[in-house]
């Protein structure tokens, strides 16, 4: 585990925005309780609470990766008609303390979903 410093900040910051995440035209997500996480100079990546996302349209693989600052995350693969995005979404499970917040919230890949911002 390393811990964010000024070398590679991180930063979990409650968003004002209202975010609808799409996928193939079906909103997956939609919520006004967002998280924002800025990483080092990363993009900017909003994290929306499960509460908010319809897990329907979501099937978890096991598909697992490991980031030093935020711990190791798991994949969902959206699921809509007959199409699939896999391991589009993921979710940091059990997050370091750094960025404990995220925990119960989901990521999206925008290359995979459509992510708006209101």
């Amino acid at each position: 585990m390393k811990i964010p410093g000024p070398d590679h900040p991180v930063t979990v910051t409650p968003s004002d925005q209202h975010v609808v995440v799409r996928f193939d035209g079906a909103v997956v997500a939609d919520t006004r309780h967002a998280l924002v996480l800025k990483e080092a100079t990363y993009p900017a990546v909003y994290y929306v609470p499960r509460g908010d996302a319809d897990m329907s349209h979501f099937d978890k693989t096991q598909h697992h990766t490991t980031c030093p600052y935020k711990g190791e995350a798991s994949y969902f693969s959206l699921v809509e008609g007959g199409r699939r995005a896999e391991n589009a979404v993921w979710s940091y499970e059990t997050p370091f303390p750094a960025v404990g917040d995220i925990r119960e919230h989901l990521a999206f890949y925008p290359d995979k979903v459509e992510i708006e911002v209101k």
